[in-house]
């Protein structure tokens, strides 16, 4: 069965400082009007699905998301779907640390005093074992966050967390994750949270 299921990731809308380009770890930032909309715009396509289970991180950015989506009352909180601990760079944008870390990026250097891509992999690789072991047969979804959201996708196609570096992620939009044969593959990346899945 479990070759049959596909993950459906959806990342929160959109944050101030998601929009200021500022890593937004564990600060518990709400969403903005727009990103109350660009969730909103998730539940006709979402509504129309049925999931096994639905999971979200406890961040209210993305349990509002979930809301927002339509799945609130199916969903659960699993705490590995948190975004990456920034550590001393939490709310600091990327310039700003490469003014004293030339060529920075969170998946090749990580963050003093939070997380490396090592320490992501191995949440993700809990988060997608426990979604895959959901008994009730159908999809499941998960509501996260934007670099977390990356890393799960690079950890399921077996390019470790860091191949999350190699795909892009909008707020308040929709992939999913699925089989090709037996082989893990993206079914779906980054479609838009405007009703046109």
């Amino acid at each position: 069965m479990a070759e049959h299921r596909q993950l459906w990731l959806l990342r929160h809308g959109a944050t101030e400082w998601a929009k200021n380009g500022r890593h937004t770890g564990s600060t518990d930032l709400p969403l903005l009007p727009e990103g109350e909309e660009e969730a909103r715009l998730l539940a006709p396509v979402l509504t129309s699905q049925t999931f096994a289970a639905v999971f979200s991180s406890p961040l209210q950015r993305a349990r509002r998301t979930c809301e927002l989506g339509g799945l609130g009352e199916q969903a659960q909180v699993m705490p590995e779907l948190l975004e990456w601990n920034y550590g001393d760079y939490e709310g600091v944008t990327t310039p700003e640390i490469r003014k004293t870390v030339p060529g920075w990026t969170v998946w090749s250097h990580g963050c003093p005093n939070g997380e490396d891509a090592e320490a992501v992999q191995k949440r993700c690789e809990i988060a997608i074992q426990r979604a895959l072991e959901v008994p009730e047969p159908g999809d499941v979804a998960l509501f996260a966050h934007g670099h977390l959201l990356r890393s799960l996708a690079g950890t399921w196609l077996g390019l470790g967390a860091v191949g999350g570096s190699l795909l892009k992620l909008s707020t308040g939009s929709i992939c999913v994750l699925g089989f090709e044969r037996e082989n893990r593959a993206i079914v779906r990346w980054n479609a838009p949270a405007n009703g046109r899945f």
